[in-house]
């Protein structure tokens, strides 16, 4: 009897530890650390390198970004490349950013772009010896900058340079979802055979495709990860810094994965409002109480629907924690599809572009539910999940 008292007592204090634990403020509670503060880890690969970098606004390192800490201790960066939104992660989605200068170190600015296929010239990579990609990613495959990566990758292995991945928690690695991408489909929005969730990191994609042969010609980078130390893909990880001008909060950050097909539409997403990737509406749409009216905003400049009062929803009320787990959900799109009545004129080609396949706008013509139809890519999902067990770095 004694021995069951103390395994109850011990169970007690767990419980009461735990609840605790929960109850402290989010900043007392373990956080997980990403690769560009573990200076210990990669300051000795940079000794005597000409260093180029891929990264924005997010490339933070506590409260300075990578760019001055890296010239603050003597090395020597010759070269930044930037993404969509460009360094600073102001300008619009798919906004052309032209190469220039960064005002505050002379460092030049490099475009992606200056080179044939997409990747950077010669000239470009002629400037370093070693690329660090330091980069808040959010883990679906029509965010940009894992493709940047990618081209940055290819071309590096063309010639001869090195990458290093400074690596970050991804916001939602907690799971995987959608189809696998149809490579007829493949574009700056789908650039890899992944599911829309990947659930991985930066530096685990990029593991994948040096290790899957995703790089044209059979090409290798020559790579190496500093991992995040604390983090699994359970681990939940809110941004320090909105990843782009239309993901202003974790709301949209996990909304997303719902929420975007609508670009391919005629229905606004909120861009040009305070709640961009959170709200959806067309002037048309009836039956509902909920409007708002796009306008110009910064990273929004001439959104769709543009001054026109929009009715429809606001997902801004549901929780966090509710969004963090809801997965992708067709239902909203199927809701506009529905009450607008404009049949296939309701999607444009950019719609197989972002959802990767052909199947998904049939079905929703041919009136299915959203339950079936993420039912059709369920065994895309475990097949992708096996694939990518050899290059995972965090336990699942």
């Amino acid at each position: 009897m004694k021995a069951i008292r103390t395994i109850r007592t011990g169970q007690w204090l767990l419980a009461i530890f735990l609840l605790l634990f929960c109850l402290l403020p989010a900043a007392a509670q373990p956080h997980p650390i990403p690769g560009d503060e573990q200076t210990d880890r990669y300051f000795p690969l940079l000794e005597g390198k000409r260093i180029a970098i891929f990264s924005n606004h997010t490339g933070m390192v506590g409260d300075k970004h990578l760019l001055d800490l890296l010239i603050e201790n003597g090395f020597q960066v010759t070269a930044i490349f930037s993404p969509e939104h460009g360094f600073r992660g102001t300008a619009d989605a798919g906004e052309h950013v032209s190469s220039s200068t960064d005002p505050q170190t002379g460092v030049p600015i490099l475009s992606l772009y200056d080179g044939k296929l997409g990747k950077p010239s010669a000239a470009s990579m002629r400037k370093f010896d070693v690329l660090i990609v330091d980069i808040q990613d959010v883990g679906l495959r029509y965010y940009t900058y894992y493709a940047s990566m990618c081209r940055l990758m290819d071309a590096c292995a063309e010639h001869g340079k090195a990458m290093l991945v400074l690596d970050r928690p991804n916001p939602n690695g907690h799971y995987v979802d959608g189809p696998i991408l149809d490579m007829r489909h493949k574009s700056a929005v789908g650039w890899l055979p992944v599911p829309v969730v990947h659930g991985m990191t930066l530096g685990e994609l990029a593991r994948m495709v040096n290790g899957e042969g995703w790089l044209p010609q059979g090409r290798k980078c020559k790579l190496t990860v500093i991992p995040c130390q604390g983090y699994t893909h359970q681990t939940p990880y809110r941004l320090p810094a909105p990843p782009s001008p239309n993901l202003p909060n974790m709301k949209a950050v996990y909304l997303y994965a719902s929420l975007c097909y609508f670009e391919a539409t005629p229905v606004s997403l909120g861009r040009g409002t305070k709640l961009p990737f959170q709200v959806y509406g067309h002037p048309e749409m009836t039956g509902y109480s909920y409007s708002f009216t796009p306008r110009s905003l910064p990273g929004a400049k001439n959104p769709p629907q543009k001054g026109k009062l929009c009715h429809g929803v606001d997902l801004s009320q549901l929780s966090e924690d509710e969004l963090r787990h809801k997965g992708i959900d067709l239902s909203y799109l199927i809701d506009a599809y529905r009450n607008l009545n404009l049949g296939d004129r309701f999607f444009t080609p950019f719609f197989e572009k972002l959802i990767g396949v052909d199947y998904v706008r049939q079905m929703i013509e041919a009136g299915q539910s959203a339950d079936e139809i993420e039912a059709t890519w369920a065994d895309d999902v475990a097949r992708f999940k096996e694939q990518r067990k050899p290059y995972l770095l965090y336990t699942e």
